[in-house]
């Protein structure tokens, strides 16, 4: 179940008002290529949508952190803020960390409206970038009968998580691949590696190919490379990164969060905040 979280409400907007500022809000990494990535996904989303602000943040490492950016909105005057959290799955910092950002802001700045948007996974979009991913690495339409593909996530201790993982590999079996089975990073098992090695024992499998469902590189990605390497894939796909897929499916969440229903007049009210597996996109 989705947490209920209190959220100010400010003043009513006028109709001409700014659309809701875009916070992506993304884990950090002391990889310097974790943060570029971020910048480059915001930078077309901006593209895709003059006009609209859109500013990033991070919980940890990278800056600007998700506390001085709030601050930094609420100093800009700005009233209405949509925060999404760049994350594949609604595991801890969906559910605990963004949330725990997110109220210590509201109280800090009531007069500024935030609402969490959904994560992003699972939707279509994202198995359409996986699968753009994979093409670029050298596979082509023709060799789904033919490949069995390992989707490697970054792994997690929650369950929920962990569950969402094995069903995204199990739809995605059913669009032609020979074979789509889960491998994980860390926290969970099995191993990259060791799926791989499974997979090419597996009836009618000629190759084997990793796609790494992470969005930016980073330790745990480098740790999907080598495993792949290690069980002998025969293709590695890069990571989501900023396809145009992944933006695409930013702004929906963005657009569902927007549209949510809002009393007319209260202090504080709860909302359940968008649950991803209720809304795919």
């Amino acid at each position: 179940m989705r947490p209920y979280v209190p959220r100010p409400v400010s003043e009513p907007v006028p109709p001409d008002a700014a659309p809701p500022v875009l916070l992506v809000i993304a884990h950090g990494s002391r990889d310097p290529r974790h943060a570029a990535t971020v910048q480059a996904l915001t930078g077309r989303l901006r593209a895709l949508r003059p006009g609209l602000r859109v500013e990033a943040a991070f919980l940890d490492f990278n800056t600007p952190s998700a506390h001085g950016q709030l601050d930094r909105l609420a100093a800009d005057d700005v009233r209405d803020v949509v925060a999404l959290p760049l994350l594949l799955t609604r595991a801890f910092h969906a559910k605990s960390d963004i949330p725990a950002v997110l109220r210590e802001a509201a109280h800090r700045h009531p007069r500024l409206r935030i609402r969490q948007a959904g994560v992003l996974g699972p939707a279509p979009l994202l198995t359409e970038a996986l699968e753009r991913r994979l093409f670029e690495a050298g596979l082509t339409p023709g060799d789904r009968s033919s490949t069995g593909v390992v989707l490697a996530s970054a792994g997690s201790s929650d369950l929920e998580a962990i569950a969402v993982i094995a069903g995204i590999a199990r739809e995605w079996r059913h669009s032609g691949w020979c074979a789509v089975r889960p491998a994980f990073a860390s926290a969970s098992l099995p191993r990259t590696e060791d799926v791989v090695r499974e997979l090419r024992a597996a009836p009618g499998v000629r190759r084997v190919a990793v796609a790494p469902y992470v969005i930016a590189p980073g330790r745990l990605p480098d740790r999907i490379a080598d495993g792949a390497r290690a069980g002998g894939a025969d293709v590695l796909a890069e990571v989501l990164g900023a396809a145009p897929e992944l933006a695409r499916l930013l702004l929906r969440r963005y657009e569902a969060a927007v549209a949510e229903e809002r009393p007319p007049r209260a202090r504080w009210h709860t909302a359940k905040w968008h649950g991803a597996l209720a809304r795919p996109a």
